[in-house]
Order: structure tokens, then sequence, then C-alpha cells
């Protein structure tokens, strides 16, 4: 089991009113929605950050062209009838 840390924030009493009422909608402690809160907001920033990084150089048409190279190469197939809405 990775080392783990005791860490204390602040937070207005409305945010927490919210944390906790998610944290039991989720069925999971208000540590555990913390965790997951935290990591996958981590995770959203770094990616966005490797993507800005990865574009910056790239013009808007060569990421269309690439994006249709890539959708080209699906085979064409049937639609089922409930994915039809």
């Amino acid at each position: 089991m990775p080392k783990t840390n005791t860490m204390t924030i602040r937070v207005p009493e409305e945010l927490k009113e919210r944390i906790e009422s998610t944290a039991i909608l989720q069925g999971v402690s208000i540590n555990q929605f913390a965790l997951y809160a935290f990591t996958k907001e981590l995770s959203e920033l770094e990616n966005s950050k490797y993507f800005k990084r990865y574009l910056k150089e790239k013009r808007k048409n060569d990421i269309i062209d690439g994006f249709d190279e890539v959708m080209a190469k699906i085979k064409d197939r049937p639609v089922e009838d409930w994915d039809r809405k």
C-alpha cells in the first residue's frame, strides 16, 4: 500500500455539504470521494497541458486532415435499429 499523508483543507460550508451529499449518493466515504475528485481533476489538467503543448505547433487544418485520415480507416457497417435515434 502506498504511503499516505493527512491533508487538511478549508472549504466553504456549502461546498462541504455538496461533497458530503455526493459521497453519500456515490456510496463512498468523503475521503474516497475527495481522492477520486482530486485524481480526476489533476489528470484532466495534466492531459490538457500535454495536448496544448502537442498541438501548439499544429495548424487547425492539419489536425482536421489527420482526424479525417484516421476516420477514413473505419469500415462502414450497418447501424443497429436500437442505435438509430
